[in-house]
């Protein structure tokens, strides 16, 4: 029988920075299919934490955003068109103008 040792909450995970260059608290990180936002200054080399859950204000492109609508993270901007290469991130947990420069999302985790 295969089991697991519990190690944390999850709402925000370890994370190592293999660049060489640092990641500021609160930037937006791509992990693979998904995006975290780092909680804390990350130095290369270093392991900071990166928060995988929870509602943040994030810089959006010229589209308009409807409230609940898929959201992916694309040129550094979230977007509800499925871009090609795109990360998905989670859903507008509120409706935003073209002219909105932010939307708020709800992460996936």
């Amino acid at each position: 029988m295969s089991k697991a040792a519990y190690w944390q909450r999850g709402e925000a995970i370890d994370f190592p920075n293999t660049t060489e260059a640092a990641i500021e608290e609160n930037q937006i990180v791509q992990i693979g299919n998904r995006i975290g936002v780092a909680g804390t200054p990350i130095a290369p080399g270093e392991t900071g934490s990166l928060h995988v859950f929870g509602v943040f204000e994030m810089p959006k492109d010229d589209a308009a955003i409807t409230l609940g609508a898929d959201v992916y993270f694309k040129d550094d901007a979230i977007t509800a068109t499925k871009p090609s290469g795109g990360v998905a991130v989670g859903y507008a947990t509120e409706a935003a103008g073209a002219d909105d420069t932010t939307v708020k999302v709800k992460l996936l985790g």
